[in-house]
Parts: structure tokens; C-alpha cells; sequence
């Protein structure tokens, strides 16, 4: 038999993490993180990363796993979250999967592409023009090749771009075609999706909230610490969204008020992105988060029948 799980996805900020908390103990259930920055050492307030008290109340895993300037991957979270939910269900738990990055639960859930090798010219090269003419430009041209990856990489995601650059350059063929003919065929377990969503003035206004009290939490102080670790403002993590606005504060160039503005803003435009990810996810049972009662009921049936 196949090990049964429960997905809980949707945007940031709609409340995934307090629903896996209620949920866990009635199901004796262990959560395994599926957000792509909770993962990092250190990056603790601007993840929205699990308290320290949550964390001794119900079992917590891939949280804490690498330093910030370690790699990590599509790939490597789908071997270490398949060998963790084997190990809940050798145990008699029920692993419940919680998060937003996309790219992460179907790797869990459906595999992945491993796609051609890579081609260390044509890195080099896409690698020398970003850094004359900038992500942005060469992120612009991936989207006039393949207008699809607005839903799936970031405009700030270097790896990623050149990665989807280099497979056209290579092949001739858009990464989005060699997903749908080659990806993502692979069932390791019986899932159950749960996808939380509010109306959109509702959310914003969770989002909103949630960004101001990641500032008045020390989120710029977080930021100045991780400087003083020795950490580039300029690795993956630290560009994501929230430490790359304070790192702009810290270096001066903008100040906190208009940061946390924009911080907002592209945590609004995030929100946009994940909902559009998941949308076409047909398998997804979308429910409000206040509907507590049926979502557990609902996930009871699936673990028992």
C-alpha cells in the first residue's frame, strides 16, 4: 500500500500553517514543511517560519535544513520529504505536507524533469550576460520564448531562468513542453490536496498585517545579522522577498517606510502567482480556512476508508 497524505497548499498568508497545527494532533500527525525558504538556517521572521513552542507541540521536519549559502532544490526536497513521510507512515503517523512552493509538492506528488545535461558553454555564457545586461533582460526573453513561466519562475529566480534558457538553447523545445511530455508521471502515494483560499481583499489584508509585524518582529535586524554571519546580501535566499528589501535598506538605497511598501506588494504579487500555480491543479479541494469542521472530516474519510 501506498503511504496516504495530506497536502495543504494555497497562497501566503491564507493560514496553511495554523489549520496543519489543528489538524496534526486528531490524525497523529507530523508536518513536513513545502516551503522552498523555511529550509535555510537563520531565516527565521521573514519566512513566517513555525515558533519554536509549535515546533515541540507537533513534529516538524525539512525546517532548519541548510545554511544559506548551500544549495537547495526541487530534487533534493523530494528525496528527503519521500524518505521522511516513509518513516511517519513505518511509525503509524499521518504525514501532512504544508506549504506554498509549487514546484516542491509536485515534485513530491508527480516527480520530476530531469531534462537534457547541461551545457557548460551556454551557462557560461547566458551566466556573462546577466551580469552585463541583468536578470530582468534575460528573464524578459524567456517570457517572449515561453510566456507560461510567469506562473512558474520568479522574475528574481537566476537558477531557474538560465536553466529554462539553456534547455531552449539546447533542444530547441520550451522547458514547459519537455515537462508536459517527459514529467511529473510518478504517483508514490495516495494524496489527498486540501487548497485554502479567502477573497482576495481578505488575503491582502493578511498579507499586509503579516508584513508589518514581521518588521516590528526584528526582520531588519535579522537581515543585519545575517551580514554579520558573513552571508552575501546577494544569495538566493537573502534575494527573496522581504530580506531583499531590507538588504536595500541596510545598503542604504531605500528607505524602511517605502521597503515595507514594496515588501507588501511583491508578497501580494506572490500570492497571485501560487494561486495561479495551483488553479490548475485539478485534483485540489478548495475550502475557506474557517471551514475547519468539514476539512477535518474530510480528511478523517480519506485516512480511513
Amino acid at each position: 500500500m501506498k503511504p496516504k497524505i495530506v497536502v495543504i497548499v494555497g497562497p501566503t498568508a491564507v493560514g496553511k500553517s495554523e489549520l496543519a497545527m489543528e489538524l496534526c494532533p486528531r490524525i497523529r500527525g507530523e508536518i513536513v514543511n513545502a516551503d522552498s525558504q523555511q529550509v535555510y538556517r537563520y531565516l527565521d521572521i521573514g519566512t513566517g517560519k513555525p515558533s519554536i513552542s509549535d515546533r515541540a507541540r507537533i513534529r516538524h521536519h525539512l525546517i532548519d535544513v541548510v545554511y544559506p549559502d548551500e544549495e537547495f532544490n526541487a530534487a533534493m526536497f523530494r528525496h528527503l520529504a519521500r524518505e521522511i513521510i516513509w518513516q511517519i507512515h513505518e511509525r503509524n503517523g499521518s504525514a501532512v505536507v504544508c506549504g506554498g512552493t509549487g514546484l516542491y509538492l509536485k515534485a513530491l506528488t508527480r516527480g520530476l524533469f530531469d531534462g537534457p545535461g547541461q551545457d557548460l558553454e551556454i551557462r557560461g555564457r547566458i551566466e556573462g550576460e546577466i551580469d552585463k545586461s541583468g536578470l530582468g533582460s534575460l528573464y524578459k526573453r524567456l517570457v517572449d520564448i515561453d510566456p507560461t513561466v510567469t506562473s512558474t519562475i520568479h522574475p528574481n529566480d537566476r537558477q531557474r531562468t538560465i536553466r529554462a534558457l539553456e534547455v531552449y538553447e539546447l533542444t530547441g523545445k520550451r522547458l514547459s513542453e519537455w515537462q508536459r511530455e517527459h514529467a511529473f508521471q510518478e504517483q508514490p502515494f495516495q494524496v489527498l490536496k486540501i487548497g485554502l483560499k479567502r477573497e482576495r481583499g481578505e488575503l491582502y489584508d493578511l498579507i499586509n498585517g503579516r508584513c508589518d509585524r514581521m518588521i516590528e518582529a526584528g526582520l531588519l535586524e535579522e537581515v543585519r545579522g545575517l551580514a554579520a554571519r558573513g552571508y552575501g546580501l546577494d544569495l538566493k535566499p537573502l534575494r527573496a522577498i522581504g530580506y531583499q528589501q531590507m538588504g536595500r535598506v541596510l545598503k542604504g538605497v531605500q528607505k524602511l517606510p517605502d521597503a515595507l511598501e514594496e515588501m507588501k506588494q511583491e508578497t501580494r504579487h506572490l500570492a497571485r502567482r501560487q494561486l495561479t500555480w495551483f488553479r490548475g491543479d485539478r485534483e485540489i479541494l478548495w475550502c475557506h480556512p474557517s471551514q475547519r469542521q468539514e476539512i477535518f472530516k474530510t480528511v478523517s474519510g480519506f485516512l480511513t476508508q
